[in-house]
């Protein structure tokens, strides 16, 4: 009997724990279908950003200041507004007609850092027909003035007023950059999240040496990058009362099968989609089904959380125990 692919997300049913996470080929329908077609169990749409939505030059030039990173979808270091493919009408005529192109479900994503017009476009979002919001929480704390209390409860602000606009389940994209992860991972579920995304993958600015300038630097994930979500979503599974998702890092089976054995609902894909093309989502799911019958697993829910940290044999293994343990007994080869 086939292996159970099966998982539970936000709330919805999907066939398969494999989701296309937020990116620009999330922007053309036809790619949206292409995704259905080759077996994904629901998609992110591209990012609906702040400056989108408020990009009044004063606010704007406010936000510049902010940042040290760029954003994981921009192309290039806060482009100016005319850069930006679509506005958020547009925005909300695409969460329609995605409705109409494909059954899997629709999640929508709002990324910024601000108040703002957030909750208005969130109910927006919910009004064109999207199956679920994802909030894509931007912010760069570059004021050493302001503690880490003020940063997390603009987190927690944001999330409760997207809360009480909209009825739809609310999954919440977050850094990994935070003194306690799991604190404000409870703290962010109180204010009404259904869901947490880990990791979201800032990108760093870089130095042009000729040009004497700072400069964006996009490069996609490697398989590496998996390990510090995996890590989380292994502590977070069963102390959280909520979905997790983990992205960044997923370039084939081995990394989705680690996530759901961590603890993980859906594991998101993005890179490996660029460097491989629509057809890897098959293969993964393909490979997926593979090793869970070889491993006589019958569905991802017997699976999910098997290896987190509160059933791992060794739960040692995602804390300090195994930092220590690997540094003394590495034994590298000189050249």
């Amino acid at each position: 009997m086939p292996s159970d692919l099966s998982t539970t997300y936000l709330g919805m049913r999907l066939r398969n724990p494999l989701v296309v996470a937020a990116c620009t080929l999330c922007q053309e329908l036809d790619n949206l279908r292409r995704f259905e077609e080759a077996g994904a169990g629901a998609v992110v749409l591209h990012s609906l950003f702040e400056e989108q939505i408020e990009h009044d030059q004063t606010e704007f030039a406010m936000v510049q200041e902010y940042g040290a990173d760029s954003f994981a979808e921009a192309l290039s270091y806060f482009p100016s507004f005319e850069l930006f493919h679509t506005g958020p009408e547009e925005y909300l005529r695409h969460i329609e007609a995605a409705k109409k192109a494909v059954s899997i479900p629709i999640i929508a994503s709002l990324n910024g850092i601000t108040r703002g017009g957030w909750s208005r476009y969130a109910q927006l979002m919910e009004s064109a027909g999207a199956d679920a919001l994802e909030l894509n929480i931007y912010f760069v704390a570059a004021d050493c003035n302001m503690d880490g209390r003020e940063v997390e409860q603009r987190y927690i602000e944001l999330v409760q007023a997207v809360r009480e606009s909209i009825k739809i389940p609310l999954a919440v994209k977050l850094g990994s950059q935070f003194s306690s992860p799991g604190h404000l991972a409870r703290q962010l579920v109180e204010a009404g999240a259904d869901g947490l995304v880990l990791f979201n993958r800032f990108l760093q600015p870089d130095i042009d040496l000729d040009l004497l300038e700072v400069r964006p630097c996009l490069k996609l994930s490697t398989p590496l990058e998996s390990l510090v979500p995996l890590r989380w979503i292994a502590i977070l599974y069963g102390r959280v009362k909520c979905s997790l998702a983990l992205t960044s890092g997923i370039h084939s089976a081995q990394e989705l099968a680690k996530a759901i054995l961590a603890g993980a609902d859906v594991g998101m894909i993005a890179s490996v989609l660029y460097q491989e093309g629509f057809g890897v989502i098959g293969r993964i799911l393909t490979d997926l089904a593979a090793w869970m019958d070889e491993h006589e697993y019958p569905s991802v829910a017997a699976m999910k959380g098997a290896l987190s940290q509160q059933n791992c044999p060794d739960p040692a293994a995602f804390e300090r125990g195994n930092y220590m343990k690997a540094l003394v007994s590495y034994t590298g080869r000189l050249i």
